[in-house]
């Protein structure tokens, strides 16, 4: 397939151009609310947990991953999370975006009870509020690049010459505009993760979701795409939670919590690292 970049259209071609400009004008004017909705008073916490609990059957009886769990996230925040294997991280996220629900407890999202949504109505909250970056880029090996990141509009129904259009842009926020037409298996490591995160922001979240977003990767390669989520955080106006081992890319985050005993906690500084060694 070949790449649509927005640069090689013909200024002429008015039709083609139209669906680019009004997706970077709601996308330009729905960052700006966000930040001024920040700088104005003191905005409502876009993550309000209370009470949280979680408990799954097993063979030797029920497994409770949170006691009582609370969290406050307000718009604009970067929360890492760190913690024990097993502790609950991924779950946590999964319950703060609609992919799984608690056993008790309320979960407010983005002004929203996801605790008490229907199936179909998780799926357009996801949809419409939350990007998803996991470990593993999860791309579709038959699609091209610029094809994976277009997927989540035309699942919205979007058309697909207006999919492709904002999809192209977000390519170029990646530095990867020139590897559009590439299938996941001809992109690196760092580039398949880069595609991932253009394809869990091309819908213009409010909430940014990121389990091990750099686990996958060399220590180079995670540092450049940390660089680039906290670039894309602060230029989007996004509220980030991100799960992590890395101490060091946690005490570049607004702040730091730790996951244990099914509680939440801050994470103390450290003069090595900045935050409590030896807790993963």
């Amino acid at each position: 397939m070949m790449q649509i970049s927005p640069a090689a259209a013909s200024p002429s071609s008015r039709t083609t151009r139209e669906p680019e400009l009004r997706t970077q004008g709601s996308e330009q004017a729905r960052t700006q609310e966000r930040t001024q909705a920040q700088t104005e008073g003191s905005p409502a916490p876009l993550i309000q947990v209370t009470d949280l609990q979680k408990s799954y059957k097993t063979a030797r009886g029920a497994l409770n991953l949170f006691h009582g769990l609370s969290l406050q996230v307000e718009p604009g925040e970067m929360v890492a999370i760190v913690g024990q294997s097993g502790a609950g991280k991924s779950t946590l996220l999964h319950i703060l975006g609609a992919l799984d629900a608690p056993s008790a407890g309320t979960v407010y999202c983005a002004s929203t009870n996801v605790a008490q949504l229907s199936p179909r109505e998780a799926a357009a909250f996801r949809n419409r509020e939350i990007g998803y970056v996991w470990q593993f880029h999860y791309l579709l090996p038959e699609f091209t690049a610029l094809e994976n990141v277009a997927m989540p509009l035309l699942a919205r129904g979007t058309q697909r010459l207006e999919a492709l259009w904002v999809a192209a842009n977000w390519l170029r926020e990646v530095g990867l505009e020139d590897r559009g037409d590439h299938r996941p298996g001809e992109l690196s490591g760092g580039e398949q993760q880069r595609v991932a995160l253009a394809r869990a922001l091309v819908n213009n979240p409010r909430l940014l979701l990121a389990d091990e977003p750099t686990g996958d990767l060399d220590e180079i390669t995670a540092g450049r795409v940390f660089d680039l989520i906290e670039r894309l955080h602060a230029s989007h106006g996004l509220t980030s939670i991100l799960v992590t081992h890395n101490l060091d890319l946690a005490a570049r985050c607004t702040r730091a919590l730790r996951l244990e005993g099914g509680r939440l906690a801050p994470l103390a500084a450290s003069p090595q690292t900045g935050l409590q060694a030896g807790i993963i």
